[in-house]
């Protein structure tokens, strides 16, 4: 929260010391911390210097003793003779001398000749050709191996005659090794030298840091230098600072805990109520407002009425967006009403005309009939969906209740909707009948129940292209419902629609929408029918696995010929040798009449089923004389298309063709760059004229 300027000075004073304050404790508690911290480098680096020295002196006896038996003349001559009763009266009692767990002697060239081993260390021979390399150039070596009883720590010397102190003078006449193992003897008898706890650990091992404990590392290396084992020494840290530094944790939290209280009171008896009026006259917060109610005296009653000024406001913001949301909606509604309208209107007029004015033989004449019939057959539907519709905005529909057999009703239901599958269709129709049977005829409106579900498994039919569609009922006595279920494995619904299903003046706009066309009525008139019957419906759909519409209905006990239009080419030539021309149209009865108006004339048609089709064939094919374009297509519409071919192809004459008639909808055709257009239902006298223009 942000304070005015005209708040009082005393709260900037308190901040401000306060801000001094923490910054006195911050310095303190950094210098404590960087003298606990040098205290602790400096033990570190002194108890490494330390254990360094006191490891030399450990084995320093053993370097003395070894110096002194590899100058000996008599071990010179032991490697040549190999006497063995030699060695075990003299060098082999020196095992104990040594405090090691091994000896062993080799001759100079490099060949074992033999060894005093402690029971500990059962290997014979264990030390590497290297180490003795690296003795005839250092002469005394001091390195660590790993042998099948574990680390060995060895001391090696070159021998030589007493006059060669030195071992400059003459060449090693052999090898002379002390080994000790590193074992819980070992580790023990350098603890007590040390003072310190000792761990031994691999080449890998971490070393964790500890705050109270300095430790230094012994590496343990072999004769080429490479690092085998570790060795760890741990020495407590008495020299630390914690108590103090925890005391002044404390006053600094003590101290924050006051100003915060402090600041709270303040805040809270005067600042926070004129920052809350604020809000409210600015923003007209509703949190604000809330907790402006909840403060006592006068602000209680300035937020109480903040409240009613605000309740009214948003019922009149309210009403204003759902007056401009409906007609938002109702002017979608309408165009997509134009659309729907004018599709069927365009085939009846067109072939109507046809038959009126051109020249064909008695199967064509049945054909273009049929053609008619079923578009006006589509056109009925359209009106009886709004005149239904409007029937129930106006409270006209009223249920009529009869005494009806739930399973013959379904039965014909089933085997009326079964037939209006088309044979070619890869569609399994399947009915599951309820597992308890109605005991009666049950009371309901029979109509508006068949109209619901002829709606719902239309729409199921519709869209699934191939799978299966399930329709299944069951009796609930225990709840006194029956329950519908539709089930289908078509395209589905994406959840972020499914709210807007069963909305009268919302539709769905997808490529398989817009295929199958239609104003999208038939769920808002199935939803109203069954509150009208005392029931409800639901949905659960995914997109790509299907929908399951469920409806359910109070249970009361009572003691045309399918026209098929020829499938065409999706790029379909006729017998021409003058212009050609692209009808980008994906209605097949459209397309159908485009043909037959030209029939008589010389052109050669190519078709594009969609937008995205259209574009493809304008920049493949520059023999394209004339587009004639239709607006709303799947997959890329027309706009969309016109904008992909006019920077490829900028003379190309573009003819808009659409349903659409409004002079905002002409306005947008001009601005897209159409050269021209036609409207739905199609003039032939029209057609000839702009084709003939460009």
């Amino acid at each position: 929260m942000t304070l005015k300027k005209t708040s009082p000075k005393i709260l900037f004073l308190i901040v401000s010391s306060s801000v001094v304050f923490l910054m006195l404790y911050a310095v303190l508690l950094y210098y404590i911390g960087k003298t606990e911290k040098d205290a602790y480098q400096n033990s570190v680096e002194l108890f490494e210097s330390k254990i360094n020295q006191l490891l030399l002196l450990e084995s320093k006896p053993i370097l003395t003793a070894l110096k002194n038996d590899t100058n000996w003349d008599e071990f010179v001559d032991f490697i040549s003779t190999k006497k063995q009763t030699w060695y075990d009266e003299t060098i082999s009692n020196e095992l104990r001398i040594y405090g090691a767990d091994y000896l062993g002697v080799y001759d100079q060239n490099k060949q074992f000749i033999t060894r005093t081993p402690t029971p500990v260390i059962k290997t014979v021979d264990f030390i590497p050709k290297q180490a003795m390399t690296v003795l005839d150039k250092k002469r005394v070596v001091k390195f660590y191996i790993k042998i099948p009883e574990g680390v060995v720590e060895v001391t090696g010397a070159t021998i030589h005659p007493s006059d060669d102190p030195f071992k400059i003078k003459t060449k090693p006449s052999g090898y002379f090794f002390v080994a000790r193992l590193i074992n819980g003897k070992f580790i023990k008898n350098l603890e007590k030298i040390t003072s310190s706890k000792i761990t031994s650990l691999n080449v890998n091992d971490s070393i964790p840091e500890q705050r109270h404990v300095v430790s230094a590392v012994y590496s343990l290396k072999n004769p080429k230098g490479e690092l085998i084992g570790k060795l760890l020494f741990e020495r407590n840290f008495d020299v630390y600072f914690e108590n103090t530094i925890r005391v002044l944790y404390i006053i600094i939290a003590v101290f924050i805990l006051y100003l915060v209280v402090s600041i709270y009171y303040t805040q809270k008896l005067v600042y926070r109520p004129l920052y809350l009026v604020r809000r409210a006259l600015q923003r007209g917060s509703l949190s604000a407002i809330a907790e402006l109610k909840k403060t006592t005296g006068e602000f209680s009653y300035i937020g109480n009425l903040f409240e009613e000024n605000n309740n009214q406001k948003i019922a009149l913001i309210k009403a204003k967006l759902k007056a401009e949301e409906g007609d938002l909606l109702k002017a979608s509604f309408l165009a997509n009403l134009s659309h729907e309208i004018r599709t069927p209107m365009n085939a009846i007029n067109g072939f109507t005309e046809l038959i009126l004015n051109t020249d064909i033989d008695e199967k064509e004449r049945i054909e273009y009939l049929n053609v008619i019939q079923k578009n006006g057959q589509n056109l009925v539907s359209i009106i009886d969906d709004l005149i239904e519709m409007s029937k129930i905005d106006a409270n006209q529909i009223t249920p009529n209740f009869t005494e009806i057999n739930l399973e013959s009703c379904i039965e014909e239901l089933y085997k009326t909707v079964k037939v209006t599958i088309p044979k070619k269709k890869p569609l399994k129709f399947k009915l599951y009948k309820s597992t308890v049977p109605a005991a009666y005829n049950i009371i309901t409106d029979e109509i508006k129940l068949k109209q619901v579900i002829i709606n719902l498994l239309t729409n199921a039919i519709k869209y699934t292209d191939e799978g299966m569609v399930r329709f299944k009922y069951e009796i609930d006595e225990e709840n006194n419902l029956i329950h519908f279920t539709i089930q289908d494995t078509g395209s589905g619904i994406d959840e972020n629609h499914h709210k807007h299903v069963f909305d009268r003046f919302k539709r769905i706009e997808n490529d398989q929408s817009i295929t199958v066309g239609g104003l999208g009525l038939g769920l808002s008139i199935s939803k109203a029918y069954i509150e009208i019957l005392g029931g409800t419906i639901n949905l659960e759909s995914k997109v790509g696995e299907g929908s399951v519409f469920y409806f359910s209905i109070p249970l009361k006990y009572a003691k045309v010929e399918h026209i098929v239009v020829k499938p065409i080419r999706e790029k379909e030539l006729a017998k021409s040798e003058d212009r050609v021309i692209l009808i980008a149209e994906d209605d097949n009865v459209n397309f159908l009449l485009f043909q037959k108006m030209m029939k008589d004339k010389a052109y050669q048609i190519i078709r594009a089923v969609n937008g995205q089709e259209a574009v493809d064939i304008c920049i493949n094919n520059s023999d394209i004389d004339l587009v004639l374009m239709d607006i709303k297509m799947p997959v890329m519409n027309g706009f969309e298309a016109i904008e992909q071919i006019r920077p490829i192809r900028p003379k190309l004459p573009i003819i808009a063709q659409t349903a659409y008639s409004s002079s905002e909808d002409k306005a947008k055709i001009e601005k897209a760059g159409f050269d021209d257009y036609i409207t739905k239902p199609l003039n032939r006298d029209r057609l000839f004229e702009l084709i003939n223009k460009y």
